[in-house]
């Protein structure tokens, strides 16, 4: 049987992904030597749900449910800026950038959440925060290399960074290569506007 890493996800704009390159840039040079995996601007997304493996036999059915929710909701905007980590500053492991969005954002997310759930993909225990991770802290990284990394990271200030229309939701399959992970588009189902 064939097998692939896959996610649900929201697209970003080229202009916010640009920005987000940018902050990444900033935070890399500020933080060099530190033991972090820096995400690719081009792979960063809005996740909605982190599927894990999935059955090409099972390709079909997400299509149908990422269709289905994303025929049930209207085209919405999500504002990017600001940043955080997880799980909380004195053990940084994730590098984040935050997103905000109207209520929409969370129905497509815990409409997608419940429908996955039903056809056998585990639920997420933890309440869905929109996020948009730029950085994995390496769990190698000792207590002086994680104050150091906690001090930088509280000295930086990340504004506003831009609004992103969102029109779509998309299955993603992740590829870990060498370099790092590759995710390629398996499908895409346009948000449907009521008006």
């Amino acid at each position: 049987m064939s097998v692939f890493r896959a996610f649900i996800a929201l697209d970003l704009s080229a202009e916010v992904q640009e920005r987000l390159e940018q902050v990444t840039d900033e935070l890399r040079q500020s933080l060099d030597g530190m033991p972090i995996r820096w995400v690719p601007s081009e792979n960063i997304h809005l996740t909605l749900k982190f599927l894990g493996d999935v059955s090409v036999s099972n390709v079909e059915v997400l299509t149908k449910i990422i269709a289905g929710v994303a025929a049930a909701h209207q085209p919405f905007a999500i504002s990017v800026g600001g940043m955080g980590v997880f799980p909380d500053k004195r053990r940084p492991r994730v590098i984040w950038i935050g997103v905000e969005g109207p209520a929409e954002l969370q129905s497509v997310q815990r409409n997608i959440e419940v429908e996955t759930a039903r056809i056998g993909y585990q639920s997420e225990s933890r309440a869905f925060k929109p996020h948009l991770t730029i950085g994995r802290v390496s769990r190698n990284a000792g207590p002086r290399q994680v104050r150091s990394i906690t001090n930088v990271l509280e000295d930086t200030k990340i504004g506003f960074l831009g609004v992103v229309r969102i029109r779509e939701v998309h299955l993603f399959r992740s590829d870990l290569q060498p370099s790092g992970a590759v995710y390629t588009r398996v499908f895409s189902a346009p948000l449907i506007s009521k008006e």
